[in-house]
């Protein structure tokens, strides 16, 4: 457990809140462990009927820790990996999800609404798929989840030119439900978990395994992401993009071509 990552109960509604405000909440594999054991205990918590996951000061989350994916982290193909855990826990999830997105919403933090039922995104949020400019590829199945949602184009700009967009965006792109007013994010997540967790939970469970589908492809992609990435990490493409982000210098890769 760490306090990075709060949890708590407002009856039958869990809230996953991440609290790294200095670092904007980015996810270390401590958060990434205790995020993947809250999920898996609400299974078979009765009293749990829906979770929302949200971040503390004003900010959803920047994403992974740079500096730990600098020192390795991110190489792991380990099926136990904190990372690896969280995400098939949120892939398998048979509750509902919901997710309050305020601030900066930048990779996982983005590819983690496909897996929520509900998203709720406050004015002024700045979303961001940066993989590629990390020399990167998408994970936690998003490159299967995300053109299912947005359609080919739309999720080709997102991921390959990498910039952020706005609230607005994600919500004609699909994937944010609504749009609140700045700092209303989280309190719009829980009042819609709470209608849904009134509504009888095994038609609510059988509804969303329906929506979803076989979680198995889900998974299939996320384990093809995670060899293609862990296989990027090494590349020379990666090491300078790194490098430059440590160096705050405008990456080259003029010379990281095979």
């Amino acid at each position: 457990m760490t306090d990075h990552v709060q949890i708590e109960r407002r009856g039958p509604i869990q809230i996953l809140r991440l609290n790294r405000p200095d670092k904007k909440n980015a996810l270390s594999p401590a958060m990434y462990a205790a995020l993947a054991d809250a999920l898996t205990a609400a299974v078979t918590d009765a009293g749990i009927r829906a979770t929302v996951i949200s971040g503390a000061g004003g900010c959803f989350t920047a994403g992974n820790d740079i500096a730990d994916f600098a020192a390795g982290a991110g190489k792991s193909t380990d099926e136990e990996a904190p990372v690896s855990r969280f995400l098939k826990a949120l892939c398998v999830h048979p509750k509902p999800l919901l997710a309050a997105v305020e601030g900066v919403a930048i990779g996982v933090g983005v590819t983690m609404l496909f897996h929520c039922d509900f998203v709720v995104a406050a004015e002024g949020a700045k979303l961001q798929c940066p993989f590629v400019n990390l020399g990167l590829v998408p994970e936690a199945a998003s490159s299967l989840l995300m053109p299912r949602i947005t359609g080919h184009q739309i999720a080709a700009e997102m991921m390959m030119f990498a910039e952020r967009f706005g609230p607005h965006e994600a919500k004609a792109a699909g994937f944010v439900n609504r749009v609140t007013p700045l700092g209303g994010a989280e309190a719009a997540a829980i009042a819609a978990a709470e209608i849904v967790a009134a509504k009888p939970p095994e038609a609510i469970r059988l509804t969303k395994a329906l929506l979803r589908g076989d979680p198995a492809e889900r998974l299939a992609r996320m384990e093809e992401e995670g060899r293609i990435f862990a296989a990027q990490m090494g590349s020379a493409e990666a090491r300078e993009a790194f490098s430059a982000f440590l160096e705050k210098r405008t990456p080259d890769f003029t010379k990281t071509a095979a």
